[in-house]
């Protein structure tokens, strides 16, 4: 265990430390200026974040995905469709209102939208695409095609929320799907997605397997655009609070007591679906039990300590490097950091490692990690570089979103469909706590100097549904360029063959 412990802390050294390095080498020029107390906190937040998904990570790999496989497989034992779908339904309501992201976004725009209601919308939006992806894995639809007539669907109602007055509150939808699935949903609900599709989805039972992510994300944006059709509230946008002015224990204090009681909600909900499963239909020994209770104990303290530091640490200086960069007259220096922010940053979404992995596992080495991180990488890298000039030359979130899911879309019927459906889960996973509490508050603090406050809500969100987007484009050019590159070496081997052997004559007497 030691090993394996030693094992993630360097893989979330790895990943920590390029953001962080950043942030200290870009202190250190006349671009930025962070006090010295804002400075410590960040780097004692960072040794907390690695700290904290180290733990995460291994309670990923010993508890979350193991119990979603396991009740994936249970409840398709029950050999009763409407029993399995209900049992989604009702753990994608439950596990979304616990979400942590979630609530953090609900948090920051609570003066516009009430919070509850929100985080409820949400749920339900999310637990009935649970229902429909499960649907289309029984059914054995291509994935592609429930996407393309999801998007169809969701954009209509984004044409009728512009009509209705309310265009502010459609980024604010899309970002929504982003932090849906965050680091508690998604190994889980991967994991379910893997155990079902290996009992009903047939022959392409790895491809199907994927998608759930994706699927789920459409249902919250979903939900949150048929809601803003009807909200007739006003819609200024009241300003956090970023500063760590004061003593800074209370707001660890406060910021500790919250995650808890977030972090105990979800995974409590998590848990005792899976025990309910494990008490009717699981069965399992007491030696796997065990096992899964302690991976269950690493996930509850590595979330827990990445949440609070991330909380802690990260949102201020994420602010602050978005008006400091955005106060200088040089708007390209702002576009620059903001590309290389997007490539680092997505290193440390803990749910990204679950899906590298998860990828790696069940293409049995086709797609690498490697490959799939350094797309996320550029994808992250592009969608916050995009926003930043959309904040500068203040236009609507739509015209990047539009072509862009049907450049995505489009590529979904030039690429093999195992890629098609790791970019769109890829999306969801790649939008998890660190672009709700360090890119978004950039976002804020770039608009805050660029466009006003009363633009925030307009310009600054909509920042986490790029995020989503963009590494749908780059995962499938991924499997384009794997595509063409295949049909190259066939083709080249074929007239290899050709040109030697053209004259030989087999006998086969």
């Amino acid at each position: 265990m030691l090993k394996q412990l030693m094992a993630k802390f360097l893989e979330s050294l790895k990943s920590i430390l390029p953001i962080t390095v950043l942030v200290i080498i870009l202190n250190f020029t006349p671009i930025i200026n962070l006090s010295t107390r804002e400075m410590i906190v960040f780097l004692v937040a960072a040794v907390f974040l690695i700290i904290g998904m180290s733990l995460f990570n291994i309670g990923a790999d010993m508890a979350m995905t193991p119990m979603g496989e396991q009740v994936g497989t249970g409840l398709t034992k029950t050999k009763s469709l409407g029993i399995v779908l209900f049992v989604c339904f009702v753990l994608g309501l439950f596990i979304t209102i616990a979400e942590p992201d979630l609530t953090v976004l609900a948090g920051q725009v609570k003066d516009v939208i009430n919070g509850p209601l929100l985080i409820a919308t949400v749920g339900v939006g999310v637990g009935l695409f649970l229902v429909l992806a499960i649907i289309r894995i029984v059914g054995r639809t291509h994935l592609s095609n429930v996407l393309m007539f999801s998007y169809l669907v969701l954009f209509a109602i984004a044409s009728v929320v512009l009509v209705s007055g309310n265009e502010s509150l459609i980024a604010l939808s899309f970002d929504s799907g982003g932090v849906t699935t965050g680091p508690i949903t998604v190994p889980f609900i991967m994991a379910l997605g893997v155990g079902i599709a290996t009992v009903l989805g047939g022959k392409n039972s790895n491809e199907n397997s994927f998608g759930i992510v994706a699927m789920c994300s459409v249902g919250s944006v979903l939900a949150v655009l048929i809601l803003s059709v009807f909200i007739k509230n006003d819609l200024t946008y009241e300003l956090p609070n970023y500063s760590i002015e004061g003593s800074i224990f209370p707001i660890i204090l406060s910021n500790l007591l919250t995650t808890i009681k977030d972090v105990t909600i979800s995974l409590g909900l998590v848990v005792a679906f899976f025990f309910i499963i494990q008490s009717i239909c699981l069965k399992l020994p007491k030696k796997k039990l065990l096992k899964i209770g302690i991976g269950i104990l690493y996930t509850y303290f590595g979330l827990i300590i990445f949440l609070t530091a991330v909380n802690t640490g990260f949102m201020t200086v994420g602010y602050n490097l978005g008006m400091q960069l955005a106060s200088r007259s040089n708007h390209t220096i702002l576009i620059i950091v903001a590309f290389v922010i997007g490539l680092l940053v997505v290193l440390a979404e803990p749910a990204v490692h679950v899906l590298n992995t998860q990828v790696e596992n069940l293409t049995e080495g086709r797609v690498t990690k490697r490959s799939v991180l350094i797309a996320l990488s550029v994808g992250v890298g592009a969608s916050i570089c995009l926003s930043v000039i959309r904040i500068i030359f203040d236009f609507s979130l739509l015209y990047y979103l539009i072509p862009g899911y049907i450049l995505s879309l489009g590529l979904s019927f030039f690429v093999p469909r195992i890629y098609t459906a790791i970019a769109f889960d890829s999306g969801g996973v790649a939008s998890g706590p660190m672009t709700s509490t360090f890119i978004l508050p950039f976002a804020i603090g770039a608009c805050v100097v660029l466009q006003g406050q009363e633009k925030i809500l307009q310009d600054a969100f909509g920042i986490v549904a790029m995020v989503a987007m963009t590494p749908l484009i780059t995962i499938q050019l991924l499997g384009f360029r794997a595509t063409m590159a295949s049909i190259v070496k066939r083709r080249i081997a074929m007239r290899r063959i050709i040109e030697a052997d053209d004259e030989q004559i087999i006998d086969f007497m």
